[in-house]
């Protein structure tokens, strides 16, 4: 089976790039679509409005991180919502879940699991005792398991790749916006990839307009960040998996840009 994993969604600009992107991948023969939607709502969190776009645009999954909680009017949506996940380690208090398992479109059984870092991230609990939990929870109900490891540090996410190895079907990840060039086949048949990069406004700073992001560098005084726009980039990446077996057999970096 072949699944699409796409970088953080970024504000108005990305939804549309996705919104074009989806379809033309599903129709050549992508079987399930995962996206990181946490800055899909004016750059900085998600709202039930924006998750429900893309989700009809037929992405199968919403993950999140750091800023899922950054629009309030989510809280209601994310604890009924079997289908937008937020970071597995948070407190399990918090509204919605961690992971879940949902059919690909030619019956497969996928599990998704939602992890944030904990280096340079503020604090949460333990993305690898998560990882373990969650994997326990899903069971045998899923032999394809795909992991958003949403990180600042490359060195977490690369440990959370080893550890995982063998045991998932691909550990992707998220966060910095800056796709890496590390894909690859781990020994045990994990695909990895350090970070997805982002869906938004190419001619940006991670997403936002370039001169708000060098006026705060240059003054170090507060000012509000916008999203840019522009054409915008699709990056993510295509996962090749032997659904039986759960081994990954191939993944493919994409980059893809959309005028308007």
């Amino acid at each position: 089976m072949r699944i699409l994993f796409l970088g953080d969604v970024v504000g108005r600009p990305g939804r549309r790039a996705v919104l074009n992107a989806v379809p033309r991948f599903v129709n050549n023969g992508v079987d399930f679509v995962v996206a990181n939607c946490e800055n899909a709502a004016g750059g900085r969190g998600v709202d039930p409005g924006a998750a429900r776009e893309l989700l009809a645009a037929g992405i199968d999954v919403l993950t999140s991180g750091n800023h899922v909680w950054a629009k309030r009017e989510l809280i209601p949506y994310i604890g009924e919502s079997e289908v937008l996940l937020r970071p597995a380690n948070f407190p399990s208090a918090n509204p919605g879940s961690g992971h879940t398992v949902r059919s690909s479109r030619g019956g497969a059984r996928v599990a998704v699991i939602n992890l944030m870092g904990r280096v340079f991230m503020g604090s949460s609990n333990c993305p690898f005792r998560a990882a373990e939990d969650a994997l326990v929870a899903i069971g045998s109900r899923a032999s394809v398991v795909i992991v958003d490891i949403h990180g600042e540090a490359t060195s977490e996410k690369m440990a959370m790749g080893w550890f995982l190895n063998g045991r998932v079907s691909a550990v992707i990840g998220t966060h910095t916006h800056v796709q890496t060039a590390d894909e690859r086949i781990l020994p045990g048949g994990t695909a990895y990839l350090t970070d997805a990069g982002m869906c938004g406004p190419r001619d940006s700073v991670i997403g936002v307009k370039k001169e708000l992001v060098i006026e705060r560098f240059l003054t170090q005084m507060p000012n509000k960040f916008d999203v840019a726009s522009g054409p915008a980039v699709v990056q993510g990446a295509v996962i090749d998996v032997d659904e039986s077996t759960g081994r990954a057999i191939g993944i493919e970096r994409i980059q893809h840009v959309f005028e308007g």
